[in-house]
């Protein structure tokens, strides 16, 4: 793919005309990343932002004692590490490529000169900005307030829903959504078998088909 094409398929450059798309392609370096291999570190320079062109990275922090909270996992056209271009200083988080990955590298002081020079393109980054904050403070409430059992729920309800399809792969090894859930592995996989034993899904090696799509709500919902 030729970085234009990957540009132009970035979420929040949506709908900017060729011109800027050009000159943020310019600035573009195309990087490939391995499985498990670190795009930055959590409290390295801020030196700029990520999109992944293909496969997925995860953004996470690590406890003293060891202990991984994965924060999002990112895929295709989405940004990543974007809000210390606004601010500098240091990424808060570590960014790591679950599978291998090609990823548009914007340093950090080209950009924000082509920021500074289209107020379109700034008004874009303060929305994506927004809807990201928003995105942290529902999954905040979501692992401070509901129980295990009620996050694996809505994250069945949200897959379920991204693929519009009753019957869907998990989108990541246990382990990993384990931990993007604040878990373990063995608690989600005992939920997830008694999920099946309720008869709210059925459940083929890591694919799901939803059952009881209302019964998966109200566990949701409620919180526990």
């Amino acid at each position: 793919m030729k970085k234009l094409d990957a540009v132009r398929d970035v979420i929040f450059f949506d709908g900017l005309p060729d011109d800027i798309l050009e000159r943020l392609a310019e600035i573009a370096v195309l990087k490939r990343y391995a499985k498990g291999e670190t795009l930055f570190l959590a409290d390295a320079e801020a030196d700029g932002f990520y999109a992944p062109v293909s496969g997925r990275v995860k953004v996470f922090r690590t406890s003293p004692a060891g202990k991984e909270q994965i924060l999002h996992i990112f895929g295709a056209g989405e940004a990543v590490g974007e809000v210390p271009v606004f601010e500098g200083g240091t990424f808060p988080a570590q960014c790591e490529a679950v599978e291998d990955c090609d990823a548009l590298f914007f340093p950090r002081r080209d950009f924000r000169r082509i920021l500074q020079e289209d107020p379109d393109l700034a008004m874009k980054m303060m929305a994506m900005l927004s809807q990201r904050m928003r995105s942290l403070v529902h999954k905040i409430d979501d692992l401070s307030l509901k129980e295990t059992p009620a996050r694996v729920a809505a994250h069945l309800l949200l897959l379920r829903s991204s693929t519009d399809s009753d019957t869907f792969r998990l989108d990541l090894p246990k382990g990993q959504i384990a931990l993007y859930l604040g878990t373990i592995q063995e608690t989600l996989s005992r939920i997830l078998k008694r999920f099946s034993e309720d008869g709210l899904i059925a459940m083929s090696g890591r694919e799901i088909t939803v059952l009881d799509r209302d019964g998966l709500r109200d566990i949701a919902e409620s919180g526990k």
